[in-house]
């Protein structure tokens, strides 16, 4: 079973918009921070944007007011929506939780699997 779920990515053109959204299975629990990372072919991976439990938002410089991360504690799920997309942003982009397997364990950090996001004409 997946922990973190992500769906929402594809491929659009340079000034368009995409939608992620991140859903966090059970089984973690304790949840503080929820975020975005992203890895373009031969970089890094890089912070985009992080959201803790009381919605206080921490952005990567590059996202420039184009990018508004939020999220739902109840349904544990975290999006990102993304404007003024362009070819720059081309990257595979992994969501990010902090959390725990089990109360009494130890924070964690989570990631998925990572989903394609291509800006292209």
């Amino acid at each position: 079973q997946e922990q973190l779920v992500e769906s929402g990515g594809g491929l659009v053109q340079p000034g368009g918009s995409l939608r992620l959204s991140c859903v966090a299975s059970g089984s973690i629990s304790g949840i503080t921070h929820m975020g975005w990372f992203r890895q373009a072919p031969g970089g890094q991976r890089e912070q985009v944007a992080m959201v803790n439990r009381r919605g206080r938002t921490d952005y990567a410089d590059f996202v420039q007011g184009r990018f508004t991360i939020s999220r739902d504690n109840v349904k544990n799920t975290v999006h990102l929506q993304m404007n003024a997309l362009e070819p720059e942003d081309t990257a595979v982009y992994y969501c990010t939780v902090v959390g725990k397997p089990s109360p009494d364990a130890d924070f964690l950090h989570y990631w998925g699997q990572g989903i394609q996001v291509t800006v292209s004409s």
